[in-house]
Protein backbone atom coordinates (compact mmCIF):
# COMPACT_ATOMS: atom_id res chain seq x y z
CA UNK A 1 0.00 0.00 0.00
CA UNK A 2 1.54 3.60 -0.96
CA UNK A 3 2.15 5.72 2.04
CA UNK A 4 0.03 8.65 2.05
CA UNK A 5 2.12 12.14 2.57
CA UNK A 6 1.67 14.51 4.68
CA UNK A 7 1.43 18.53 4.37
CA UNK A 8 4.33 18.40 7.35
CA UNK A 9 6.77 16.04 5.54
CA UNK A 10 6.43 17.38 2.23
CA UNK A 11 7.24 20.71 3.60
CA UNK A 12 10.52 19.53 5.20
CA UNK A 13 11.17 18.03 1.97
CA UNK A 14 13.78 21.06 0.02
CA UNK A 15 12.91 19.69 -3.28
CA UNK A 16 9.02 20.00 -2.57
CA UNK A 17 9.79 24.15 -1.59
CA UNK A 18 11.86 23.93 -4.55
CA UNK A 19 9.12 22.94 -6.52
CA UNK A 20 6.75 26.13 -5.20
CA UNK A 21 6.71 29.19 -7.31
CA UNK A 22 7.33 32.55 -4.92
CA UNK A 23 3.92 34.65 -6.06
CA UNK A 24 4.48 37.79 -7.33
CA UNK A 25 3.85 40.91 -5.68
CA UNK A 26 0.04 41.51 -6.11
CA UNK A 27 -2.57 43.59 -4.44
CA UNK A 28 -6.50 42.76 -4.91
CA UNK A 29 -8.71 45.56 -4.25
CA UNK A 30 -12.43 45.79 -4.59
CA UNK A 31 -13.30 42.19 -4.12
CA UNK A 32 -16.74 41.25 -3.68
CA UNK A 33 -16.26 40.00 -0.29
CA UNK A 34 -15.49 41.22 2.90
CA UNK A 35 -13.02 39.66 5.84
CA UNK A 36 -15.57 38.55 9.09
CA UNK A 37 -15.28 37.43 12.38
CA UNK A 38 -15.71 33.18 12.95
CA UNK A 39 -16.15 32.56 16.78
CA UNK A 40 -13.94 29.58 17.68
CA UNK A 41 -14.82 27.56 20.73
CA UNK A 42 -12.70 28.12 23.61
CA UNK A 43 -9.96 29.63 21.88
CA UNK A 44 -9.63 33.36 19.92
CA UNK A 45 -11.29 33.90 16.85
CA UNK A 46 -10.64 33.14 13.40
CA UNK A 47 -11.46 35.10 10.12
CA UNK A 48 -12.62 34.28 6.73
CA UNK A 49 -13.20 36.04 3.13
CA UNK A 50 -16.97 35.69 2.87
CA UNK A 51 -19.02 36.73 -0.18
CA UNK A 52 -22.81 36.30 0.45
CA UNK A 53 -25.53 34.75 -2.31
CA UNK A 54 -27.30 37.38 -3.83
CA UNK A 55 -30.64 35.85 -2.26
CA UNK A 56 -30.62 34.10 1.07
CA UNK A 57 -28.84 30.47 1.02
CA UNK A 58 -27.79 27.59 2.79
CA UNK A 59 -25.60 26.22 0.44
CA UNK A 60 -21.82 26.90 0.76
CA UNK A 61 -18.70 26.68 -0.88
CA UNK A 62 -15.37 26.83 2.13
CA UNK A 63 -12.53 27.48 -0.10
CA UNK A 64 -8.61 26.24 1.41
CA UNK A 65 -6.23 28.37 0.31
CA UNK A 66 -2.68 26.90 -0.33
CA UNK A 67 0.37 26.55 1.57
CA UNK A 68 0.82 30.45 1.21
CA UNK A 69 -2.03 31.80 3.17
CA UNK A 70 -5.02 33.70 3.01
CA UNK A 71 -3.44 36.30 -0.13
CA UNK A 72 -4.79 38.22 -2.59
CA UNK A 73 -4.63 35.52 -5.58
CA UNK A 74 -6.87 33.49 -3.36
CA UNK A 75 -9.45 36.10 -2.64
CA UNK A 76 -9.54 36.94 -6.45
CA UNK A 77 -10.23 33.14 -7.23
CA UNK A 78 -12.69 32.85 -4.75
CA UNK A 79 -14.69 36.08 -5.98
CA UNK A 80 -13.68 34.14 -9.74
CA UNK A 81 -15.41 31.14 -8.12
CA UNK A 82 -18.76 32.75 -6.64
CA UNK A 83 -19.18 34.40 -10.14
CA UNK A 84 -19.03 31.16 -11.96
CA UNK A 85 -21.67 29.81 -9.79
CA UNK A 86 -23.84 32.47 -10.74
CA UNK A 87 -23.70 34.04 -6.97
CA UNK A 88 -26.42 31.32 -5.96
CA UNK A 89 -23.40 29.85 -3.35
CA UNK A 90 -22.26 31.64 -0.21
CA UNK A 91 -18.74 31.35 -0.96
CA UNK A 92 -16.50 31.21 2.32
CA UNK A 93 -12.36 31.24 2.07
CA UNK A 94 -11.42 30.23 5.00
CA UNK A 95 -7.64 31.34 6.89
CA UNK A 96 -6.28 28.76 8.59
CA UNK A 97 -3.43 30.92 9.31
CA UNK A 98 -4.78 32.91 11.27
CA UNK A 99 -4.12 36.39 8.66
CA UNK A 100 -0.14 35.53 7.99
CA UNK A 101 0.53 35.17 4.52
CA UNK A 102 3.89 33.59 3.14
CA UNK A 103 5.58 35.58 -0.04
CA UNK A 104 8.60 33.21 0.28
CA UNK A 105 9.08 29.26 0.69
CA UNK A 106 10.25 28.82 4.07
CA UNK A 107 7.87 30.88 5.27
CA UNK A 108 5.19 29.06 3.84
CA UNK A 109 6.89 25.79 5.29
CA UNK A 110 6.37 27.21 8.70
CA UNK A 111 3.05 28.27 8.93
CA UNK A 112 2.36 24.90 7.27
CA UNK A 113 3.88 22.93 9.50
CA UNK A 114 3.00 25.02 12.80
CA UNK A 115 -0.73 24.98 12.30
CA UNK A 116 -1.65 22.42 15.00
CA UNK A 117 -4.75 20.26 14.17
CA UNK A 118 -7.12 21.30 16.80
CA UNK A 119 -6.52 24.88 16.03
CA UNK A 120 -7.96 23.95 12.02
CA UNK A 121 -10.33 21.91 13.25
CA UNK A 122 -11.60 24.42 15.67
CA UNK A 123 -11.90 27.34 12.96
CA UNK A 124 -13.40 24.66 10.58
CA UNK A 125 -16.25 23.91 12.97
CA UNK A 126 -16.82 27.61 14.00
CA UNK A 127 -17.38 28.05 9.92
CA UNK A 128 -20.05 25.52 10.45
CA UNK A 129 -21.58 26.91 12.88
CA UNK A 130 -21.80 30.76 11.16
CA UNK A 131 -23.50 28.57 7.99
CA UNK A 132 -25.80 27.59 10.15
CA UNK A 133 -27.58 23.91 10.99
CA UNK A 134 -29.10 23.87 7.40
CA UNK A 135 -25.72 24.49 5.80
CA UNK A 136 -25.34 22.51 2.35
CA UNK A 137 -21.75 22.70 2.47
CA UNK A 138 -18.96 21.75 -0.77
CA UNK A 139 -15.55 22.45 -0.23
CA UNK A 140 -12.20 23.32 -1.89
CA UNK A 141 -8.98 23.90 -2.24
CA UNK A 142 -5.37 23.24 -3.84
CA UNK A 143 -2.26 21.51 -2.23
CA UNK A 144 -2.40 22.35 1.36
CA UNK A 145 -6.34 23.48 0.92
CA UNK A 146 -6.82 20.28 -1.28
CA UNK A 147 -5.70 18.06 1.52
CA UNK A 148 -7.72 20.49 4.35
CA UNK A 149 -10.63 20.37 1.73
CA UNK A 150 -11.10 16.89 2.21
CA UNK A 151 -10.81 17.03 5.92
CA UNK A 152 -13.38 19.46 5.89
CA UNK A 153 -15.88 17.39 4.50
CA UNK A 154 -15.50 14.49 6.21
CA UNK A 155 -15.66 16.94 9.46
CA UNK A 156 -18.38 18.15 7.64
CA UNK A 157 -20.69 14.92 7.79
CA UNK A 158 -23.97 14.31 6.13
CA UNK A 159 -24.25 18.22 5.41
CA UNK A 160 -21.37 17.73 2.64
CA UNK A 161 -22.27 17.23 -0.64
CA UNK A 162 -19.25 17.55 -2.69
CA UNK A 163 -15.45 17.74 -2.33
CA UNK A 164 -12.73 19.55 -5.17
CA UNK A 165 -9.40 18.79 -3.84
CA UNK A 166 -6.38 19.68 -6.45
CA UNK A 167 -3.51 17.39 -5.43
CA UNK A 168 -3.49 17.67 -1.77
CA UNK A 169 -3.11 14.73 1.11
CA UNK A 170 -4.72 12.14 0.52
CA UNK A 171 -6.76 10.23 3.46
CA UNK A 172 -5.65 6.15 3.46
CA UNK A 173 -7.74 4.97 6.13
CA UNK A 174 -10.91 3.16 4.40
CA UNK A 175 -12.82 3.42 7.84
CA UNK A 176 -12.90 6.94 7.86
CA UNK A 177 -13.58 7.26 3.71
CA UNK A 178 -16.88 4.89 4.70
CA UNK A 179 -17.64 8.42 6.68
CA UNK A 180 -17.64 10.72 3.81
CA UNK A 181 -20.92 12.16 2.16
CA UNK A 182 -21.68 13.54 -0.96
CA UNK A 183 -19.14 13.53 -4.36
CA UNK A 184 -15.83 14.04 -4.80
CA UNK A 185 -13.46 15.19 -7.33
CA UNK A 186 -9.81 14.86 -7.53
CA UNK A 187 -7.27 16.55 -9.63
CA UNK A 188 -3.88 15.77 -9.76
CA UNK A 189 -0.49 15.87 -11.82
CA UNK A 190 1.22 12.78 -13.29
CA UNK A 191 4.46 14.39 -12.84
CA UNK A 192 4.25 15.47 -9.01
CA UNK A 193 6.92 13.74 -6.91
CA UNK A 194 4.88 13.85 -4.00
CA UNK A 195 0.83 13.09 -4.16
CA UNK A 196 2.33 10.65 -7.26
CA UNK A 197 0.63 8.58 -9.09
CA UNK A 198 0.93 5.85 -6.99
CA UNK A 199 -0.60 7.49 -4.19
CA UNK A 200 -3.17 8.71 -6.61
CA UNK A 201 -4.34 4.90 -7.46
CA UNK A 202 -3.87 3.90 -4.27
CA UNK A 203 -6.35 6.83 -2.85
CA UNK A 204 -8.59 5.82 -5.90
CA UNK A 205 -8.98 2.36 -5.13
CA UNK A 206 -9.59 3.08 -1.35
CA UNK A 207 -12.25 5.26 -2.63
CA UNK A 208 -14.13 2.64 -4.13
CA UNK A 209 -13.64 0.15 -1.11
CA UNK A 210 -15.55 2.78 0.86
CA UNK A 211 -18.21 3.42 -1.35
CA UNK A 212 -17.29 7.11 -2.30
CA UNK A 213 -18.63 8.25 -5.31
CA UNK A 214 -15.87 9.95 -7.24
CA UNK A 215 -13.79 10.67 -9.99
CA UNK A 216 -9.91 11.40 -10.56
CA UNK A 217 -8.31 13.26 -13.46
CA UNK A 218 -4.86 13.44 -13.77
CA UNK A 219 -3.05 16.28 -15.86
CA UNK A 220 0.78 15.31 -17.74
CA UNK A 221 2.05 18.14 -15.44
CA UNK A 222 3.72 19.37 -12.36
CA UNK A 223 3.05 20.19 -8.80
CA UNK A 224 0.69 23.11 -8.12
CA UNK A 225 -0.24 23.80 -11.81
CA UNK A 226 -3.04 25.12 -10.78
CA UNK A 227 -2.64 27.26 -8.45
CA UNK A 228 -3.82 30.90 -7.97
CA UNK A 229 -0.93 31.98 -6.89
CA UNK A 230 1.77 29.73 -8.93
CA UNK A 231 2.77 32.47 -11.60
CA UNK A 232 3.75 29.61 -13.82
CA UNK A 233 0.89 27.91 -13.71
CA UNK A 234 0.03 25.90 -16.66
CA UNK A 235 -2.87 27.71 -18.26
CA UNK A 236 -4.51 25.31 -20.74
CA UNK A 237 -4.70 22.73 -17.87
CA UNK A 238 -5.88 25.46 -15.18
CA UNK A 239 -8.59 26.21 -17.33
CA UNK A 240 -9.72 22.76 -18.21
CA UNK A 241 -9.39 22.01 -14.54
CA UNK A 242 -11.62 25.17 -13.50
CA UNK A 243 -14.59 24.40 -15.78
CA UNK A 244 -14.47 20.62 -14.75
CA UNK A 245 -14.53 22.05 -10.69
CA UNK A 246 -17.01 24.60 -11.69
CA UNK A 247 -19.74 22.22 -13.66
CA UNK A 248 -19.19 19.49 -11.03
CA UNK A 249 -20.36 22.30 -8.05
CA UNK A 250 -22.82 23.19 -10.48
CA UNK A 251 -24.17 19.53 -10.23
CA UNK A 252 -23.84 19.20 -6.68
CA UNK A 253 -25.85 22.42 -5.60
CA UNK A 254 -28.83 21.25 -8.55
CA UNK A 255 -27.91 24.82 -9.94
Amino acid sequence: MASMPTMVSMSEDPTFRAAHDEPLVFHYENGLGKIIQIPVQGDKNAQAYEIKAKVKSDKYLLVIHEWWGLNDYIKQETDKIYTSLEGKVNVIAIDLYDGKVATVKDSAAAYSQSLKEARATGIIKGVFTHAGPKAQIATLGWCFGGGWALQTSLLAGDKNIATVMYYGSPVNDVDKLKKFHGELLGIFAEQDQWISPTVVKQFDENLTVAGVKHSIKSYNAVHAFANPSNPNHNKEYTAEAYKMSVDFLKKAFKL
